[in-house]
């Protein structure tokens, strides 16, 4: 569905994109994670024809985005991650304005707009101007704006940002319901816990390169090699911090709570077993050890090491 072959941005000395090459098949939703800066915007232009690459390739559904912007277009529904409103106008009025200029009748209109503001959840909005919406329900409406003409392919650009939590499950909920229409969805978020729960495939850009792409599960077990041990005691905390910092399998060993450890842990399970028993016969009061799986945010956190967030 989605080809990226070499993808490259460059301003100058600046490289903005950096050899991007991504396969995206039909249906699914592929999340986009990266700090400010690392390359998703460009990327989300340059595939929706707003921006030409400097190298590299692009093709939707068998169209060139730099050779056939036209048949490019009529495949995508784009959602910019800043975008204007025409405030003097009703809601189904711009959504009429954005459906005429698909060239789709008057007729298939006036019967299409209300199954998307159905759709987006601003049914009781129809009527009301766009400058008086919610932050969030400008969000919906622009995604129903991005659907009048009823493309396979969806690119979102951080559609969930500056959300309060009741309007990012809303918007969660309506993509939800559009790649169950077998819509192809890209998305790009700073909201990592929601990727995981929304997304099938996730990539993850740093310095416009793709440093990571696959499954969250694919990623996590890519990049924790070593177990994350979270131990809770009933009292001894330096104590037990003492004795595991003497284990040579034990790294980055942090306290949580008042009476709970954390800490890395490179041994197979025999020997995290046997890590255990000697903590109890080291007559350490503790109440619970477990394995504990590591976040999207801590996967994040991890592969982009080093990079100062802006």
């Amino acid at each position: 569905m989605i080809e990226i072959n070499g993808l490259t941005k460059k301003y100058g000395s600046f490289t903005a994109l950096d050899s991007l090459t991504i396969n995206i098949d039909k249906g699914i939703v592929f999340g986009v994670v990266g700090h400010n800066g690392a390359g998703k915007s460009t990327a989300f232009s340059i595939l929706a024809t707003l921006l030409s690459p400097t190298s590299g390739t692009a093709v939707i559904n068998g169209a060139s985005v730099t050779q056939e912007p036209e048949k490019v277009r009529k495949q995508i529904g784009y959602m910019p991650d800043f975008f204007g409103v025409y405030d003097q106008l009703r809601v189904c009025e711009y959504l009429d304005f954005y459906g005429a200029s698909y060239s789709i009748s008057a007729r298939d209109r006036a019967i299409l707009i209300p199954q998307l503001l159905d759709l987006v959840n601003l049914a009781e909005k129809e009527n009301s101007y766009v400058d008086v919406l919610s932050r969030g329900m400008k969000q919906r409406l622009c995604l129903a704006r991005s659907l009048i003409h009823d493309p396979d392919v969806l690119i979102l650009d951080e559609p969930a940002s500056g959300l309060d939590p009741r309007a990012r499950v809303e918007m969660r909920e309506i993509l939800k319901e559009l790649k169950n229409m077998g819509k192809t969805i890209l998305i790009s978020s700073h909201i990592l816990p929601e990727l995981s729960e929304m997304c099938d495939e996730i990539g993850v850009i740093n310095k416009g390169q793709l440093v990571a792409h696959g499954t969250v599960a694919d990623i996590q077990q890519q990049l924790q090699a070593d177990k994350v041990i979270v131990v809770t005691l009933n009292d001894q905390v330096e104590k037990a911090i003492s004795f595991f910092e003497d284990d040579p399998s034990v790294s980055r060993i942090s306290r949580l709570e008042k009476n709970a450890i954390q800490f890395q842990y490179s041994g197979d399970e025999k020997s995290q077993v046997n890590l255990l028993r000697k903590a109890v016969l080291a007559e350490l009061a503790i109440l619970s050890f477990k394995q504990v799986e590591s976040n999207l945010e801590d996967v994040f956190m991890e592969i982009t090491k080093g990079v100062e967030l802006s």
